[in-house]
This record gives C-alpha cells, structure tokens and sequence, in this order.
C-alpha cells in the first residue's frame, strides 16, 4: 500500500517527539511504501534522518521560499470568488468550517492550473482583504464570530501582513496531488491541506493525527509573539477554521491519547470517527538503570522551545538548591532554528539565579538513554504535551518522573510517578526534592514505570494499531485504479 505521510516543521528535518514517531511508523511497517510531504519554512536540504528504505519519494514545501518557478495567473474572475468567499469564512459571524471548505477548495482548483501565488499577490487582493477585514471589525459585538478572539480592527500594516501570510499559508494547495491510497496528516494546521487536495481530486481518505492540540498550541505561541493584537485576531481565526475543517474531512482521527481526544470533541470533531493510538517504545532500547549519580541529580531530556517551559524547571531548581546545595540539574537537547533567542534567556535565567555550573545545558547526546541515567530522576515542565516520548523513554529507563498535568501525561505516568501542575516551579521543588530525599520512594516508582511501559506502551503495539487501521481507511476510498 502507498501511504502519503504529511508532515509540518517536523520529520524528516528535525529532531523531536513527531520525527521520532514518523520515523518509527515507517519503518516499523515495511510491507508499507511512504510518500512523505515535509512543509516547512525556507527549503531544506538536509535531513536529520536517514530515511527508511521504504520512502519512495520525499516531497518538500517550502512555504516561505522566495524567487519560485511561477505560472501564469489565471483569469481573475476564477480567483475572485473563492477568494472572497475564503474571506467570508474567516470574517462574517456564523461561517462554519464547511464555508471554509468550499472556499480552499476552490483555490485548490485554481492553484493546480494557474498560479496562485502570483494571483494572490496584487494590491486589489490585499484591499479585498482590507476591506473585509474592517467591516467585519465594525459589526456590533454580538455579531462577532463566536469562535477565537474578538475580530479587532486592523491598521493597513495589519492588513497587508495578513495578506501575506495568508498567500504563504495556502500555497500547499499548488502541490499535485498524491495518488496514495491513504493520506496521513501527522498533525493538524497546514499538512491537512495536501490531504484535501487528495480528496477532493482522487477520494483518498484521510487519517489526522495530532499529538499536541494544534489550536491550543498556536494560542500559547502568540500569547508571546511581538504581533499587534489585530493580526494575533486574524491569525486564530485563521488556525480556528483551519483546525476545525480537518476535523471534518478525517475519516479517522488518531489523538496520541484520550486528552486530546477531549479537546478534539470541543473543537467538532465526531467522535464516531476518534481512535487514541498511544505510542510506543522499544524496551530493549532503553535498559533499566541500577546505579545513580553520587550527587543528587535532576535530569531534563527534550528540545529547547518555550512550550517545555524550561524557565519553570530553573526556578524550581533553585528553589532545590536552597534545600540540597550539591543538587544538579542536567539538560539535555537541542536547540531548534528560531528558538536560540529562548535559549539564551534560559541561560540568562540560570546566571541570574546564580546557578551557574549547576544548572547546564549539554546539547544534544547521539545515545538519549544516558540522558536519562544522568540523573536520580526525570523531570518534564512543559505547558503543553501530547503523549511525550521523553516521558515513556524515562519510564523505560526505570527512572522516576515528576512532570507536569498537561496533554497525556497523566495517562502516561498513572500511579508510577508525581504529577503537579504546569506553570508552578514550587510545585516542581516539592516534587522532586521527595524523590531526590527518598530512595526507597524513587526505585519502586521507577520499578514500576518500567513495568507500565512493557504492559501498555511497547513500539509493537503501537505498529500492530496501525497495521489494522491503514487497510481499514483504504477499504474507505472510491473504487479506481491506483498508481504502484
């Protein structure tokens, strides 16, 4: 069977718990061949994967690429309506995700003969913006569209930002379409686009899986971005819409755990059409620790990115320290491109603290399992989570956890380690100065994670889910001839 896998800003050009899993999926079924779309920003050349045999085809979309091929536009008629209509979806009270289809739908149509781009980028589309934009913004608030934030009014600069980021938003719809029997989006946002063209070209049925909440994810993004609070309005209701239509074209929908599967009922999705998929390790690759450090040791395994909420990790650690003055705290990761600004000011936060030399970040270690040995045990303080790797992979290590209750960690951890809330460095200092004080405390606790992750989280049963699923999907599809 030939599976399209689409994927934004994660495999195969990133490190992180989504390339783990893609990576994972595909060669853990073999008897699969894989198409895998990677969107991302600029073009990228080098893969932080070495591919599995049975990738036939890598497919990149960069979406803010400069100076691309171009087409000719077509006529203008042929764009005009699906464009105001798409405009109607994102900001007229009431418009539902089925507007919003029929709008990118027929864009699609335009995109895959004329180019869209070069359609899109004239003064009369960015006034057609403008214009909409504004007497929407001056509609009584009752008449406000009841999904994401109140629609504020926007300045011109506003307005034209939109209008360009929304010409780079839509640019999947110029891919051609995959002739996969089954499309995978691996997470909502933009990667559902390449599946809608499929459908609607072909009937190919389409799988979403989403890991973190998309929506949720980019309102904790722009709550910390430099954007007027005008464009930030734009921007969720364009995230809002765009979530809730791949909520509607999913034949199935395969949160990574029973949380999301509860946000994702609030958003619309059926849930007729809802199957939490856990994912999985292999044990043997992460054996089970028997020694520990000879100081007291807290260890953070991830990538560098303000939703793991690192800051709150170093003042707890401070707030250790006060009890522990040896204590350490290792972290162990990567930094991705656009994060270096929130890495320094982690560094800035430790020397402010005066922690220096014993809160440190050690980059990123080829064999991760030593990252969870580092320390007597595992901390994760992120603010939003799916079903986190770092979490099962220390688990798996016989470590004990304290992480906080966000996403799927509860459902992960169970009784095997300590939960506190997000965002609480007190709540984390407790925590794990309990473990750090109680070794009879830390290895029954790391006992028993290992057992949980044998008994419900193994790499084979996550492969023996999909196995059964992607026939079933396909089984979905209009009959017609597939390509090999």
């Amino acid at each position: 069977m030939k599976i399209a896998l689409l994927c934004e800003g994660t495999y195969p050009h990133t490190q992180g718990g989504v390339s783990v899993w893609c990576d994972q999926l595909i060669a853990g079924l073999p008897e699969h061949q894989f198409e895998v779309y990677a969107i991302s920003g600029q073009p990228l050349h080098r893969s932080d994967h070495d591919l599995p045999v049975n990738v036939s085809q890598l497919v990149s979309v960069p979406i803010w690429a400069a100076g691309q091929p171009r087409r000719s536009a077509g006529r203008d008629h042929d764009l005009r309506d699906g464009y105001a209509q798409l405009l109607y979806s994102l900001f007229l009270p009431g418009v539902g995700p089925a507007q919003f289809l029929a709008a990118l739908r027929k864009l699609f149509e335009y995109a895959q003969r004329w180019d869209l781009s070069r359609a899109l980028d004239t003064g009369e589309r960015a006034t057609q913006l403008y214009q909409a934009w504004r007497a929407a913004a001056r509609a009584p608030q009752e008449h406000q569209p009841r999904s994401g934030d109140l629609l504020l009014p926007p300045t011109l600069a506003d307005a034209l930002r939109a209008h360009s980021w929304l010409e780079h938003f839509l640019r999947p719809l110029s891919c051609r379409p995959s002739q996969a029997q089954v499309c995978h989006a691996t997470s909502n946002g933009l990667s559902p686009l390449l599946a809608f063209g499929c459908k609607w070209t072909y009937g190919t049925p389409v799988i979403l899986t989403e890991h973190g909440i998309y929506l949720r994810e980019r309102y904790l993004e722009l709550r910390f971005s430099g954007h007027s609070p005008a464009f930030k309005s734009f921007l969720l209701r364009f995230y809002s819409q765009l979530s809730a239509a791949a909520y509607q074209m999913a034949d199935l929908i395969t949160p990574g755990s029973h949380y999301n599967e509860r946000w994702e009922r609030q958003q619309g999705a059926a849930p007729e059409r809802i199957h939490a998929v856990y994912n999985g390790v292999n044990p043997a690759a992460f054996p089970q620790a028997f020694s520990e450090p000879t100081e007291p040791t807290i260890s953070w395994v991830g990538r560098i990115d303000p939703l793991k909420d690192l800051e709150t990790l170093i003042r707890a650690f401070g707030m250790v320290r006060e009890h522990l003055p040896s204590a350490r705290l290792r972290m162990f990761g990567s930094v991705p491109h656009g994060n270096e600004g929130y890495a320094r000011s982690c560094q800035v936060l430790i020397n402010d603290l005066k922690l220096t030399g014993a809160a440190a970040f050690e980059g990123r270690i080829e064999n991760v399992v030593s990252g969870y040995h580092a320390g007597h045990m595992v901390a994760l303080t992120s603010i939003s989570e799916g079903f986190p790797y770092t979490l099962i992979e220390a688990m798996a290590a016989g470590r004990a956890t304290v992480a906080t209750d966000v996403g799927g960690v509860s459902e992960a951890i169970g009784e095997t380690g300590l939960v506190v809330p997000s965002r609480d460095p007190a709540g984390v200092a407790r925590a794990s100065l309990q473990l750090l004080g109680d070794t009879p405390l830390r290895t029954r606790l790391g006992n028993a994670a290992r057992e949980r992750v044998l008994s419900e989280f193994t790499l084979d049963s996550f492969l023996k889910v999909y196995r059964l699923i992607y026939p079933q999907v396909a089984a979905l599809a209009p009959a017609r001839r597939w390509s090999a």
